[in-house]
């Protein structure tokens, strides 16, 4: 009997012990429990459906609790109809002992859906306007995810949900100006934060990966934080336009390796603020079309500008934007080395950049000054813009020895200058001359004093500039000038130059300047301005440097030169008088002396030269025309009339009379009375002389020659005017 009941109890055990076996293991499917889950549904939401099949119910016998779960379910709210993977809950043991059915959590897992319905049915669940800004943004692609709800008990869902999954081929526009497309990233939601992390998209055909983004709620703003991380990143034109849009640059090609992280704030309006990031970048290649006029100072600039093997950091938020980088730039034939330091706030835009300019040409025009190709120069700019001008702190050229700063210059947005602090000129320039000179400020009065300024070059560019407005003064201002020596060619050379200049609307308004060659031979100079006119004024008793720069006269010698000039609005009146001087070679002359066939005066250009008492020039100019009212010239072996225009660089029209002065003399020798007091009785032969013209481009002249038998009325009468003077 005990064996019995012994067995009967194993019996009993190992039945209980295999169906719990069984339960916990294959469990059992039943639709017993399908309305009330209904109801519990219906709880969640009254205008949720679920379209559920049969339950499996799995037995948890440590926690006492069964593990339900169904496949193929479908969730409806409204016109979102969601496909459910698999749905699981816990459901007490207790609760189904006491005919009670009490829902604790619900796992639920999706199938690939489409990601606005999902969003619209987890909002419509949650009734968390969270997720509005997803739903904006996104315009369509899949996801796959696994919701975990947990529930109080009424049958509330608690605020610990979670949402994760991944979504994939999704397509995003950002404040409807931006469009993604092939976005896939992992996400996890719940009711504090969003958090995204391994982010592939395409934005224009530009693959970028983000590393994570985090969206938290702080009751008034979505905060969005991330970090954008990308190699070998290739920008096309379409999407340099849109970020890098500007009238003074256009970025043709950029590649570059970066790691950017960033924040910003989205408000319940969907607008950005507070935007601020960290992004450090290797710069592979940058290219920039060149719109700057960078020839004077790098005579072999490219078109494009090209930074490369660039390391850069910028930081910005609401408060400053800073850049800090530096590498390669290859402005001429090879690359040059350049730092920058660039911060940006309230106040305006600072500026530190070094320039290192290796094995390429470097120069200053106006200085004379030219680096050689071998050497190296280090150029640093310091200052500072803001709304209303551009001030630099320090300018600061070094190349060997030669030494070239400027202080303290204010600029206005035309670049020209409004004050100066100190300038100092201390470099051998192409001449190798050492120039040593200095600019400084007192009060707006300015003096320029030094040993030794070469202005040979200056000069040149004097005589050959047709613009009135070059000098880079903005301001009226004095400049008090005491120079020991101004060196104007290898053989002349003023001593002593003094005086004062006065600028006003960036031009000389009034000059008297004045010194001595080494023999004291004078030369003064003087500007002086009225409302109306502007007059010009140069003495020299010696012409040849200014007149020999003229590069169609050669073998020029002696003489001594008076220039006047008057302008007026835009239109100049001048004359050129110059003294006894000689030409040894002039090849427009001597091929007119020669096809006239007045052999003797053209031999003379082969020798000693054509002596000529007094030439006189009078012209006016407008813009790029000159027109020459008269050029006359006589002396001893002959005398010319000319007058004609000439455009500058285009066309050169002059017409004329020359004519020996054995000849001349003898015609005027002729005229009854005044010819025997004048000149004499002296006769010869020949040909009165010749007319000619001459017309072309500059480089193409073309000369052609007629002899005459008599001359015009208008040449004796200014023969005669000079006759009498002398």
């Amino acid at each position: 009997m005990k064996k019995l009941i012994f067995r009967f109890f194993i019996i009993i055990i190992s039945s209980v012990f295999l169906l719990i076996t069984y339960l916990s293991i294959m469990g059992i499917e039943t639709d017993k429990f399908n309305n009330q889950i209904r109801e519990k549904i219906k709880k969640i939401d009254k205008n949720l459906e679920i379209d559920i099949k049969k339950i499996k119910l799995v037995f948890d016998p440590f926690n006492l609790k069964i593990s339900a779960k169904t496949l193929g379910t479908k969730l409806s709210l409204q016109n979102s109809i969601i496909e459910l993977q698999s749905v699981e809950s816990s459901i007490s043991l207790k609760s189904i002992i006491n005919n009670e059915f009490s829902i604790s959590n619900i796992d639920i897992s999706t199938k690939s859906v489409e990601i606005k319905e999902i969003i619209s049915f987890v909002r419509g669940i949650t009734r968390n306007t969270k997720l509005l800004i997803l739903q904006n943004f996104i315009k369509e692609g899949f996801l796959i995810a696994d919701i975990k709800l947990e529930f109080d008990q009424k049958g509330n869902i608690k605020d610990n949900y979670d949402l994760k999954g991944f979504i994939k081929d999704t397509k995003i526009n950002f404040l409807k100006k931006h469009k993604f497309e092939k976005v896939n990233f992992i996400f996890y939601h719940n009711q504090k934060e969003t958090n995204l992390e391994k982010i592939q998209l395409s934005y224009n055909k530009l693959d970028l990966f983000f590393e994570k983004i985090l969206i938290k709620n702080d009751k008034t703003d979505f905060l969005i934080n991330g970090e954008l991380k990308n190699k070998n990143l290739s920008l096309n034109n379409e999407i340099i336009k849109q970020f890098f849009n500007s009238d003074n640059y256009e970025i043709k090609e950029a590649n570059l390796d970066s790691r950017n992280i960033f924040s910003f704030k989205i408000d319940k309006k969907l607008r950005l603020k507070d935007l601020a990031f960290n992004s450090k970048a290797k710069i592979n290649k940058l290219v920039i079309k060149n719109n700057y006029e960078l020839k004077e100072i790098f005579p072999n600039v490219k078109s494009e500008i090209n930074f490369n093997n660039h390391d850069i950091e910028i930081n910005y938020d609401k408060k400053k934007f800073e850049i800090n980088g530096g590498g390669n730039i290859l402005l001429q034939n090879s690359n040059d080395k350049l730092d920058y330091i660039i911060m940006k706030d309230k106040g305006g835009i600072k500026f530190d950049t070094l320039i290192e300019v290796k094995d390429n040409p470097l120069s200053i025009n106006f200085l004379n000054f030219k680096k050689d190709t071998n050497d190296r120069a280090k150029i640093n700019f310091k200052g500072e813009i803001n709304e209303k001008n551009i001030k630099i702190e320090k300018i600061l050229l070094k190349n060997g020895k030669n030494k070239i700063e400027l202080d303290n210059i204010l600029l206005n947005k035309d670049l020209k200058v409004l004050n100066l602090l100190k300038a100092k000129f201390d470099y051998f320039d192409n001449e190798d001359i050492k120039n040593y000179f200095q600019i400084l400020n007192n009060d707006k009065n300015y003096s320029l004093e030094g040993s030794l300024l070469n202005a040979n070059s200056f000069v040149e560019n004097l005589l050959n500039s047709d613009d009135d407005n070059s000098f880079p003064f903005k301001n009226r201002f004095n400049l008090n000038v005491n120079l020991d020596q101004v060196r104007l060619d290898e053989e002349f050379t003023i001593n002593n130059f003094k005086g004062s200049l006065t600028f006003k609307k960036n031009t000389f308004a009034q000059a008297n300047l004045g010194g001595s060659f080494n023999n004291e031979k004078k030369i003064k100079i003087t500007v002086n301005s009225t409302d109306n006119e502007k007059i010009t004024t140069l003495y020299s008793d010696y012409a040849k440097p200014f007149v020999k720069r003229y590069k169609f006269i050669k073998g020029f010698d002696g003489g001594s030169i008076d220039f006047h000039s008057s302008k007026i609005n835009t239109k100049t009146t001048s004359s050129i008088r110059i003294y006894d001087f000689k030409l040894n070679e002039l090849p427009a002359l001597t091929k007119l002396l020669t096809l006239a066939s007045l052999q003797g005066i053209a031999d003379l250009l082969t020798g000693e030269g054509i002596r000529f008492k007094e030439f006189e020039m009078n012209f006016n100019s407008k813009g790029s025309l000159m027109t020459i009212d008269e050029i006359y010239a006589i002396g001893p072996a002959i005398s010319i009339l000319m007058d004609g225009y000439i455009e500058k660089k285009q066309l050169i029209s002059l017409r004329g009379t020359l004519v020996p002065a054995t000849t001349l003399n003898k015609v005027i020798g002729s005229i009854p009375f005044l010819g025997d007091i004048l000149v004499g009785s002296k006769t010869g032969e020949g040909v009165f002389g010749v007319s000619f013209k001459i017309k072309g481009p500059p480089k193409k002249l073309e000369t052609s020659v007629n002899p005459i038998k008599s001359l015009t009325p208008r040449f004796i009468t200014r023969t005669l005017e000079k006759i009498k003077k002398n």
